[in-house]
């Protein structure tokens, strides 16, 4: 039994987008008109589609990619279900019948389609690559092989959603920074285009000599004038060039490489990657992966190339015959603590421990870090944006002063 997407009209000729299970798209087709639907386009759901994870032939879904809120829902939820000793197949229905999207629903009829054939849940995760990264699959691979699989997905939902909460902390800290910044652009600009110039005509017919800062101020104003558009331009077109390099990855490995040496900007990429790297490399530990397949995988979900290459270096000296602390000592990306955790885990027998407490150190280490850095934020942009409009009144108000003393 297949899923297939449909698209139908209603009794009242309104369109309606779906998905439903059938053995062939005929029985679909009278599934929907046994509720009295016409049926306009059916299709089976097909994961691949080039791999290009953009939209089905039919248009009806755009991505399939899943946000980490809603993988992280899917899997706390299949988790919840296996453990309930309910099978796979009927877990994975259920799972389908709690959402409200489509894409979703159509992802994972989708899933169950593939395991009803016979294969493996992780086999059928790979039909969606987008979706699952690697880790995932070779996790839930090592649960199925091990016979624990619900105690893998409940790691795995414990992993995607502590992640989503550090992104959803970061993302609410720093709403309120950059609508200061925002507005504080739009006032300065403003003034510099609107106020100022008629302003200090009123100077500059007196025929006074204008102070530094005035002058200052006036030039500003008439280059944002004259040239504001242009800037905003130059810079937008300047910030999509970046943006193409970027996506190079000669310069991207450049401009990572470079984070790495930049005071404070340094601890939060090592930071957060290394916290990546050791909390997945922990779960696969444990789900019984072997160490050079862990490595391989947990370097796939560092976003940093410099460190991802260091620990594909590291791989390469374990299977020579090195200790992993050694190996990941000798490329001086990771911090020292999680090295000596990692040694100490070695040397107990009880790596996947450890690795677990070095990922649970470097994220509260982040999240202390991070949440200093955005309590700084504010205070420097208010007084960035103070003195400002300070400088501004300042130079509105000295001509005043100068004419009031040779009034006097």
């Amino acid at each position: 039994m297949g899923a297939f997407e449909y698209q139908a009209l209603d009794d009242k000729g309104k369109s309606k987008k779906g998905v439903l299970e059938g053995d062939n798209a005929r029985q679909v087709r009278q599934q929907l008109r046994d509720k009295g639907w016409t049926p306009v386009q059916i299709e089976e759901v097909q994961s691949r589609r080039s791999d290009s994870s953009t939209a089905t032939k039919g248009g009806f879904f755009v991505s399939r990619s899943l946000s980490a809120a809603d993988l992280s829902l899917i899997t706390r939820q299949l988790a919840t279900l296996v453990r309930s000793s309910l099978p796979l197949d009927e877990a994975l229905q259920t799972v389908s019948q709690q959402t409200d999207k489509a894409k979703i629903k159509s992802m994972v009829l989708s899933l169950r389609s593939r395991v009803l054939e016979g294969h493996s849940l992780a086999k059928a995760l790979a039909e969606f690559p987008k979706a699952f990264p690697d880790y995932y699959r070779a996790t839930v691979a090592a649960g199925e092989q091990s016979g624990h699989l619900d105690l893998v997905l409940e790691r795995l939902a414990d992993y995607t959603e502590s992640g989503q909460i550090t992104k959803d902390m970061v993302q609410g800290a720093m709403l309120y920074p950059v609508i200061l910044l925002g507005l504080a652009v739009l006032v300065v600009g403003g003034l510099l285009t609107f106020i100022v110039p008629k302003v200090v005509a009123v100077f500059e017919n007196s025929g006074q000599e204008l102070p530094l800062l005035t002058q200052l101020l006036i030039s500003a104003s008439e280059f944002t004038k004259d040239y504001g558009v242009y800037l905003l331009l130059l810079l937008f077109a300047l910030g999509v060039m970046v943006k193409k390099m970027l996506q190079l990855e000669k310069y991207k490995e450049k401009f990572h490489g470079f984070l790495l040496r930049v005071p404070l900007v340094n601890r939060l990429v090592r930071g957060m990657n290394t916290a990546r790297f050791a909390r997945t490399f922990s779960i696969l530990a444990s789900s019984g992966v072997p160490v050079l397949d862990g490595l391989r995988i947990s370097a796939e979900v560092m976003d940093n190339i410099p460190m991802r290459k260091a620990v594909g270096a590291a791989a390469d000296r374990v299977r020579e015959g090195s200790t992993l602390q050694a190996a990941l000592t000798a490329s001086k990306c990771f911090p020292p603590l999680t090295t000596h955790l990692i040694a100490a885990g070695e040397a107990s027998g009880k790596l996947e421990e450890m690795l677990e407490r070095a990922a649970t150190h470097q994220e509260r280490e982040m999240q202390s870090l991070t949440s200093t850095l955005l309590k700084l934020m504010e205070p420097l942009l208010l007084v960035t944006v103070g003195a400002m409009v300070l400088t501004i009144v300042l130079a509105i108000l000295l001509p005043i002063f100068n004419m009031n003393q040779m009034v006097g």
